[in-house]
Formats: structure tokens, sequence, C-alpha cells
């Protein structure tokens, strides 16, 4: 294949039926990193037609659970020869640092380790009791059919990976889209899944935008469920698209997260230092472009000062850069309109009287970071409100915003004042609060004196604006899997409810 064909369909890596192209930026620098096809709706249609084929003719389907499995395992292990050199290029794709490009990397095989190992353990059927020994009844899984799997720019492989692997081993197809910014490790991805033996037209791929191509899925009528992740608005647009077909929908939303510190985790010098510590980890690793950031820093008013200055001085010390190189600790934003983004929400929170207490600007440019490139520095703002746009919306750049409160209720109350409902956190020494708090936030995800670490096992997903539906975990298996109930009678009768 030449370096522009990067649309995979029934097998065959190809261009674009228009033979657009599109150039993929390093975020570092704003130079050319590579060159993708750019498919438009009729490459989604060959894409979904191939699919459909691929379900409704091809052995996949029908395939035993345990070879499925055994391919996700096989994939798995690819993923890790390969990882040095996926996880650079995830980190020239999307600018995040190399050493969390190879926590993709690993993130990615252990959900595809663990999805294998979940349904190869399954019982075939559940036994349901008709209450008599003439009628055996049993409820089967049976895959949901051709899947249209979106994703979002950030997270590119993982989560692909997320999708990807409870599709295949559910017995589905599927055509996953890539962000038109970040393709390349989802291009790579297809080619192990290739080479651990996935059949031709199972899985296919098409770069491009979202509109055309992501609607081009959502609507299209051979498509049978459609997984995205994203923004609201544009999880509004593929629920809209996918309702005259009454599509099953996952939608991962992202989230406007709050980070509870209460004073009692502060009391010593450790539990100060954690919760510093983990403060800028929920709000910068990845230069804040996550959806389970935690954005909004909630603490108790008589640490708030101490708290906040400390936050402060080591967000200053953060090493921006370039992600391949070495000592970087934050790379730059994925993209122009990204840094606009930024610097509109950071103007628009001093406007309305946020305190900057440090970032809020574009670093000084070096040999690390270019000054072509699109870099922004931690910014931390201080007495924030609700009424504030940087509080109420999920800016996904390197912004902190500070709240403070008094009483357990108050600080309940304002990390539940939001749209979305995806993450948190709550840190204490009390285990009784913490558990008491966690267990009234209205959040997918809540950490008690961590922050955003995630399990294969453990479902993913969202309140209100945050999404419908679950990822990982039985829950993210059973998205992609439709039910049959099976009743058979031993010993038919005629039942003589009419005359004859």
């Amino acid at each position: 294949m030449s370096a522009a064909e990067t649309i995979l369909v029934d097998g065959v890596w190809r261009a674009a039926a228009s033979g657009a192209q599109r150039e993929v930026l390093d975020p570092a620098d704003a130079k050319t990193l590579a060159v993708v096809s750019e498919g438009g709706s009729d490459d989604a249609d060959a894409a979904v037609a191939a699919a459909r084929r691929a379900f409704d003719t091809g052995p996949w389907p029908h395939t035993p659970v345990a070879e499925r499995a055994a391919l996700l395992l096989r994939a798995a292990d690819l993923l890790q020869s390969d990882r040095e050199k996926i996880a650079l290029s995830e980190s020239r794709d999307t600018g995040k640092t190399l050493q969390e490009g190879r926590v993709d990397v690993d993130d990615v095989t252990n959900a595809f380790r663990y999805f294998a190992r979940l349904a190869a353990a399954e019982p075939a059927g559940r036994v349901v009791d008709a209450g008599t020994h003439d009628v055996h009844s049993v409820v089967v899984h049976e895959p949901v059919g051709v899947c249209a799997l979106l994703t979002p720019w950030n997270y590119p492989l993982l989560q692909a990976g997320w999708k990807v692997a409870p599709a295949l081993v559910a017995g589905n197809t599927f055509v996953v889209k890539p962000s038109e910014l970040t393709p390349l490790s989802t291009v790579h991805l297809m080619k192990l899944l290739a080479e651990a033996g996935l059949p031709a037209g199972v899985g296919n791929l098409v770069t491009g935008a979202g509109d055309p191509v992501g609607a081009r899925l959502a609507e299209h009528p051979d498509v049978d469920l459609v997984s995205f992740t994203g923004g609201p608005a544009g999880g509004t647009k593929v629920m809209r698209a996918a309702a005259p077909g009454v599509k099953k929908v996952v939608l991962e939303l992202g989230g406007k997260n709050p980070n509870v510190v209460f004073a009692d985790a502060c009391d010593t010098a450790e539990g100060f230092d954690t919760a510093v510590d983990q403060a800028l980890n929920a709000a910068f690793i990845h230069s804040g472009q996550v959806c389970s950031a935690g954005a909004r820093l909630i603490i108790e008013e008589p640490v708030r000062e101490r708290f906040v200055a400390e936050l402060a001085r080591r967000a200053r010390k953060i090493q921006l850069g370039r992600g391949t190189e070495t000592g970087v600790e934050c790379g730059p934003l994925v993209s122009a309109a990204q840094l606009d983004k930024a610097e509109a929400y950071v103007a628009s929170a001093l406007e309305e009287g946020a305190l900057l207490r440090c970032g809020g600007e574009q670093p000084e440019p070096s040999e690390s970071r270019p000054a072509t490139g699109y870099f922004y520095l931690p910014t931390i703002l201080d007495q924030c409100h609700r009424e504030m746009r940087v509080v109420r919306e999920e800016t996904f750049g390197p912004i902190l915003t500070v709240e403070s409160f008094r009483t357990e209720d108050e600080a309940v109350a304002l990390a539940n004042d939001t749209e979305y409902g995806l993450a948190g956190a709550v840190w204490s020494r009390d285990t009784a609060r913490a558990r008491r708090v966690a267990g009234r936030l209205r959040h997918g995800t809540v950490w008690i004196n961590d922050y955003h670490p995630y399990l294969p096992q453990a479902e993913w997903g969202g309140f209100g604006k945050s999404g419908v539906g679950r990822e990982l975990g039985p829950s993210g298996l059973a998205a992609y899997r439709e039910t049959k109930h099976i009743y058979e009678n031993l010993r038919p009768a005629p039942v003589r409810w009419f005359a004859g």
C-alpha cells in the first residue's frame, strides 16, 4: 500500500474513491507528519457493504467464541511486539508524551485480553426454568450485526481498542472511523488484526472527516449499532441520525469532572503532597485533553490557599515540549483550533472575575517547543464560580478551575452542579465520609483518594450529557450483543383454543 492508501475495505487497502488526501500534522511543530486518504460517503458505503456481506454470508458470526477470543489474544501479543513503534506514532500524532503512548498500548492490550477471556469463560446460554420438564428454555447471546465505531482524536488507539475488542469477540463485523486529526494508530491496529488472522471484510476502516464519513455511517440503513466517543454536539447528531433505523447507540460524550478535596486529606505532609500531585495529574495529563480530566478542583476552604499556592508552584515547573523528547511532561494541544479554544476560555474566565494563579498564555519557544507548535502553559484559575463558562463547559485543555466549600452538603452540591456526569474524585482520610460523598455524586466513575486509574473489568460511562451505555466490563461486551430466547416444547400437543 502507498502512504495515502489508508482505507481498508474487504481486506484491501485503497485510496479514497475521490482520490482526495489529507495531511496529518504534528502538533509540536505544525509540520506534515503523514498523508492519508480523505474518505467520503462512497467509501463509507463500500465499507458498510463489505461488513454486511461478511456478517450475512461469512463465517465470523458463527465462529466459535473460543476461536474469536484466540484471535484477540494473538492481536494483543502483536500489540506488545509493536509497542514502541505504536507509542511513538501515537505520541507524534496526538502530541502526548511517549510514556503516555506506551501506557495506551498496554491498556489496549489489557482490554483485548480481558474481553477474550471474559467471552471464552461464559456459558453458552442461560437456562430459564419453564416450570415443566416438557420444555427446554434457554437465553443465548448473538452478535448485533454491523457496527460503526467512531473514535476521538485524544485517545485514538485506546478508544478503538475499547470498541473493536468487544465487537469482534461478540461476533460482529465493523467499520471504524478514527478522527481525521489522529488516524495513524488505528491504521496500525487494523494491520495487526489482519496479521492475527481476521477474515477480510470483518474489520473495515475509513479515514476521513466526521462529515461526511461519520454522518453516513451513523445513518446507514445497513448499520445495526453505532458507538461514538466525542462531544455532546457530535453525540446528538449521531443519535438523531441513528433514530430512524432504531439502531443501538453507545455514546461516551465527555465530562466536566470534579476533584473534591476535604481538608483532612491534607492533615499530614504526605497526604498534602499526594493530593496536590494527584490534582496535577487529574488536570494536566495529556495537556488536559482527557474526557475524565479533573478540571474542577473543589476544595475545602481552610486549606484552599495553601493547596492552590503549592499547586500553582508545581504547575509552573511542568516541562512542556515535544512528547517524544526525554524529560517532557506535557506535550502540545492537538490542533490550532484547540489552542484557540483554550485561549478563549481563559480570556472569558478573566473577564468574569477569575484570578489567574499561573499559566494563561503560550510558553516561550525553545528547541523542544517550536514557535509553530500548539503549546499552552498549564493554567490555574482561582476564585471561580458556577456561572463562568470555563466552569460549565468542557475545555479540553490544560485549564484547572478552583471552587471552594465549607460543608459536605455544599461540596456535593457543587460537584453535582453540572450537565455532565462522567467521573470525579473524593479525597478524605475519613473513610465513611469519603464513601458517603462518593455515593451521592452523580457520576459514572468516582475515585476515592486516587485519580484516573481504569480497569478493563469495570464499566466506563456516565450520567447526563456524558453519554448513553457503557464501555469496558461485562456491560461493554453486552452492548455488542443481542439476546435470543429459544423455547423448545419437547412434547408438543394441540392447544384446542379454536374449533377445528
